[in-house]
């Protein structure tokens, strides 16, 4: 039996506190609000007179589902004004709305009809419930967006998501102030929009991917009113001229010939009638154009029939004045003065992992700008899916969708944010107490919501700010990566090898990259990685009693739109990563997928984390050893194209929805 200090049992209990505390906490807005202040007493809905001219359904319906009825003569009120561009407000965004509540009255003021909207999903987030009986908190609320374009993208081109699927992500997430879906609906692989002018292009015949799935033009009609419902942009995307493999087989000749260039007029013809938005998204990106007058020519028929367009950047290169907006999407993109941007740099879910990349988009500065301008107009999280996944749960799933859309949502509203990334980019350093707390805070605030909102859905992610280790400076393993360093050991907090000290520093996350994806163009924990390196990780976790756990780990977390290997049978990956936890080397999965010939149309199976159970563990009551290898040998390989020099590592319930309640990580075992 483990018998514990008084320090040791101060420690865990201030950490047990702590959380205590964090999980009481009223009032949890997401996004936080630009200006928050509350009062004393609370609005109880009873009987309600509502006054307003705009969205009465919406206020109706939050009414009954706050225990109260709606009567014109009943004292307590929820009045509604729609300001003017006169009224001296604190914004000029046309988002902008302010909520006065009080015990008897709730004044919401809002400069437009979508920010009555936004106001009313705040209303949404303050009401509370005790007794039976819902609430909200007399306060003020003042509240703008940092950034006009808050989105997401769905690469359904490649990969068909149902409409009702497209509608169940919109409702949620303009519940959090998400403004923009950008609805990619073409690609090599399938034309997704149905043309009744050319059938063709729906053809199963001329699709590889999904064939016979596309949108009909009453479905795609349809979810562009469901978009304005919920005060949502929709953007569709006809790229053009590249990725358009589809159309050649459809046509047999290319977009950039005199007959493709009049055949595509008439399908923006169709599109145009079929959208009833502002905007049309043209592609342009990875593609040699070679008829310099195609791009102008359809920008030029597009403004002509009343629609904007947008065009990715890097793509055709615009002057101000003959594009209304481009998309940056690599890291070659630049804002032009002029030109108004949308920053999607980095911003590719389809590369992220659960834990890691999120504290980089978390504390990601949009357009490297803290708040938008005439350049800079906000950001679209993108989800490509050049690999195939078999579900829209995959799909979902293992891109970490929400907790990533959810990070971006309180972004994109407040701002700010470091300039890209902070000082360590993807990884928590708990020593810079102003960065970590603010991501503590948006973590309590995002958990709370999985847990209030998206039951059912797939959301991965769970606390991580509580999981504390040491990580060694790396040691040369000159490329054999089996080779033994002194932490197999022992643990020590310094190392001496070759006459060479080689000292240990403290990092927080669950997921912790040593060298992020994109190299240096990311910072990671390691300010310069080396090739041929063997790095250790280790922690302490204090276990109140024996249990059996689950473990979510992971050591490359497989990009979605990446031909990738798998594992070979018996290793967690290609560089010999090792976990022992108590003495015990812990097994990989068995992996479902075996194929050795490089494919985006062969599906991975359990190869992330994501998409397998946790694997079980008993802990023991007291502290247990956790100890993980991290070799690596070249960043490119023939097996994995992007090297994630990485790990994922967490102790959940059995069945991956939380961390489990009471566990003390500590780099240091308490004596």
């Amino acid at each position: 039996m483990t018998i514990l200090t008084k320090r040791q049992i101060g420690f865990i209990l201030l950490l047990l506190v702590c959380d205590l505390l964090q999980l009481n906490a009223r009032v949890r807005l997401l996004p936080k609000p630009q200006k928050f202040s509350e009062s004393k007493g609370y609005f109880q809905i009873n009987q309600v007179r509502v006054v307003s001219s705009v969205l009465s359904d919406e206020v109706n319906k939050l009414v009954l589902q706050s225990g109260g009825c709606v009567n014109s003569h009943a004292t307590q009120s929820i009045e509604i004004e729609i300001l003017n561009s006169s009224d001296g407000l604190a914004s000029k965004s046309e988002e902008y709305y302010a909520i006065e509540l009080t015990s008897k009255k709730v004044l919401i003021q809002g400069r437009s009809v979508q920010a009555v909207y936004w106001a009313l999903q705040t209303l949404n987030q303050l009401r509370f419930q005790r007794n039976g009986k819902f609430f909200f908190p007399a306060c003020k609320v003042n509240d703008w967006p940092a950034f006009p374009i808050r989105g997401f993208m769905h690469d359904t081109g490649r990969s068909y998501i149902s409409i009702d699927e497209l509608k169940k992500e919109i409702a949620i997430l303009s519940y959090f102030k998400v403004n923009v879906f950008h609805w990619h609906l073409t690609e090599n692989e399938a034309w997704r929009l149905e043309s009744k002018v050319f059938p063709e292009l729906n053809d199963s015949a001329n699709t590889t991917r999904f064939p016979g799935k596309f949108y009909t033009i009453e479905e795609a009609k349809e979810l562009v009113d469901f978009c304005k419902k919920h005060q949502v942009m929709l953007i569709p995307e006809i790229d053009m001229p590249g990725h358009s493999a589809v159309f050649e087989r459809a046509f047999h000749c290319s977009m950039q010939s005199g007959t493709g260039k009049t055949i595509l007029k008439r399908i923006l013809d169709e599109v145009c009638s079929v959208f009833d938005v502002p905007y049309i998204h043209i592609g342009t990106d990875e593609v040699v154009i070679n008829d310099n007058t195609f791009v102008p020519d359809m920008i030029f028929y597009l403004h002509n029939k009343g629609k904007k367009v947008i065009s990715w950047n890097p793509g055709w290169n615009y002057k101000p004045g003959e594009i209304d907006m481009t998309q940056l999407w690599s890291y070659k993109g630049k804002a032009q003065s002029g030109i108004p941007a949308i920053d999607s740099k980095f911003h590719y879910l389809n590369h992220y992992d659960v834990f890691g990349d999120i504290v980089a988009l978390y504390n990601s500065r949009i357009g490297n700008v803290s708040y938008g301008n005439n350049d800079v107009t906000g950001s679209i999280l993108a989800v490509w899916n050049d690999r195939i996944l078999n579900t829209e749960k995959d799909i979902i799933q293992q891109n970490s969708f929400y907790p990533a859309m959810l990070a971006l949502a309180e972004r994109a509203w407040l701002g700010g944010g470091s300039e890209y990334f902070d000082a360590d980019g993807v990884v928590l350093n708990y020593d810079n107490k102003s960065v970590f707390q603010q991501f503590v805070d948006f973590e309590d605030r995002l958990l709370y919501y999985k847990a209030k909102k998206f039951t059912g859905y797939p959301f991965p992610y769970v606390k991580q700010t509580n999981v504390k280790w040491n990580i060694t400076e790396p040691f040369p393993n000159n490329g054999k990566l089996e080779t033994m360093f002194p932490p197999e050991k022992k643990l020590a907090l310094e190392y001496k090898v070759d006459g060479k000290k080689y000292s240990v520093r403290k990092a927080t996350g669950a997921g912790i990259y040593l060298r992020h994806t994109w190299g240096k163009l990311v910072p990671a924990f390691y300010k310069n990685p080396i090739e041929n390196s063997t790095a250790y990780a280790y922690t302490w976790v204090y276990s109140t009693k024996k249990q059996t756990v689950g473990l979510l780990a992971e050591f490359q977390n497989y990009g979605r739109s990446e031909m990738y290997l798998p594992p070979s049978v018996g290793e967690w990956d290609y560089r010999k990563s090792r976990i022992t936890i108590n003495e015990t080397v812990i097994q990989p999965p068995i992996w479902t997928s075996t194929h050795t010939k490089m494919s985006n149309e062969i599906p991975l199976g359990n190869e992330n984390m994501t998409a397998r159970p946790p694997i079980p563990i008993t802990l023991n009551r007291g502290w247990n050893k956790v100890l993980i290898k991290l070799p690596v040998g070249k960043f490119t390989t023939s097996e994995v194209r992007l090297v994630k020099w990485m790990f994922s590592f967490v102790f959940v319930t059995r069945d991956g929805q939380q961390a489990i309640d009471g566990l003390v990580y500590s780099p240091e075992k308490l004596k």
